[in-house]
């Protein structure tokens, strides 16, 4: 069983931003993550499975719903606190962090936000322990960038509403017990609805074959006239922004889960060129070698001050959906970039699972391409500077 070395990287002396709580919030995520998770994430990812057993644990460092008020079950933590425990989970694996950022942003953020107090009471304590998993609905097979032209539908039937449609490529799908589900009433307003496992004509296959988030569940909603009673949808916003603003919360938790990504492979890379020895010397005394490594702190530390000052503009309430597509798009392209250094640098043994880089590098692809991909994302920034979107243009008609 290899050993969890990291200590993380701080060439601009972060850590003298963060309170004493925010530092106990990670140091006590990061213990967890070394001692729970990191000695079987290899062996999970290599056999496409996830460590249920790992779910209360989670819980109990904070990880689901860190600012969902005390009253609700959470532990109301601020902005900071939850890009922090992002940070750790991703730090070992991004299967890890979607797992809580889809519970925390996706399923919990709805509920507490739109959902009635019935809603609340019911389902967020039990979500913020662990007992109770969620998932959100939102992409379709044939609507990922564009979920507004989503086909799931929902029929006023008098005393339920009657779901038909499927969703696809849905994290936690597999287990969970609750599914956020986004879908279109009769005159095409787009609602959230709570559907629980067990409802008739509900079903969630898992998704196989992948080979990205390999130490994650994925699976698809199916939706076959599933009776949802009346007091299941949620109540206190309808329309495409109620979705887009919990991806704007799952988003921000990206920014920062990804950057803990980079910072894994940094100090992999940092550690071993200084223990790898060529031409009687340590690789690290080369210079290609310092270029790779010189390059790797730079935009690991330029991230670190982005997210940190998107968790202050969070925590006032004042951060735009465009600057946190921003963070995601960069953060996300930086951690794949240094990942795929960071496997060149170990040579041969970078391919391994003794190091995680590969494993970082294939869990990536997946953290570039979901909740916006990496040029939808820079589309958001270009309409957001210039004005002007550039999403859709006119097909010319057929002759």
């Amino acid at each position: 069983m290899k050993s969890d070395l990291y200590t993380h990287p701080d060439y601009y002396a972060m850590d003298d931003l963060l309170s004493d709580e925010h530092k106990l919030i990670r140091d006590t995520a990061r213990d967890w993550v070394k001692k729970e998770v990191s000695p079987i994430i290899d062996e999970h990812y290599e056999n496409a499975t996830f460590p249920m057993h790992i779910l209360s644990g989670l819980g109990e460092i904070g990880a689901f719903g860190p600012y969902i008020p005390e009253e609700y079950g959470g532990p109301g933590l601020d902005q900071i606190s939850y890009g922090l425990i992002m940070q750790e989970l991703e730090r070992c694996d991004s299967g890890l962090r979607s797992t809580a950022s889809v519970q925390s942003s996706l399923v919990m953020y709805p509920i507490w936000k739109y959902g009635s107090e019935e809603q609340k009471q019911k389902f967020l304590p039990k979500l913020a322990s662990g007992e109770m998993m969620g998932c959100f609905g939102l992409t379709e097979p044939d609507y990922g960038s564009d979920p507004g032209g989503m086909v799931s539908n929902f029929k006023d039937m008098g005393d339920h509403y009657l779901l038909n449609g499927a969703k696809m490529w849905i994290s936690n799908a597999p287990f969970a017990d609750v599914a956020v589900v986004w879908a279109k009433n009769e005159e095409g307003r787009i609602h959230g609805l709570l559907v629980e496992r067990g409802m008739e004509g509900f079903s969630t296959p898992e998704m196989h074959g992948k080979l990205s988030l390999r130490a994650s569940a994925t699976g698809e909603l199916i939706f076959e006239n599933v009776k949802v009673p009346k007091e299941n949808l949620l109540p206190g916003r309808s329309g495409l922004g109620a979705p887009l603003s919990c991806l704007d919360s799952a988003r921000f938790g990206i920014a920062w889960g990804a950057l803990g990504a980079a910072m894994d492979c940094y100090d992999q890379a940092l550690r071993y060129s200084k223990e790898r020895t060529q031409f009687n010397v340590p690789i690290g005394a080369f210079q290609l070698m310092q270029k790779k490594l010189a390059e790797m702190i730079t935009e690991i530390t330029k991230a670190q001050l982005l997210t940190f000052r998107l968790g202050q503009l969070r925590n006032e309430g004042k951060a735009t959906s465009a600057q946190i597509s921003m963070a995601k798009r960069n953060n996300v392209e930086i951690a794949l970039n240094i990942a795929r250094e960071a496997r060149q640098m170990h040579g041969g043994m970078g391919i391994t699972s003794e190091y995680s880089m590969m494993r970082h590098m294939a869990n990536l692809e997946s953290v570039v391409t979901y909740e916006g991909t990496h040029d939808i994302h820079l589309l958001i920034t270009g309409m957001d500077v210039t004005g002007i979107p550039a999403f859709t243009r006119e097909m010319p008609e057929k002759k």
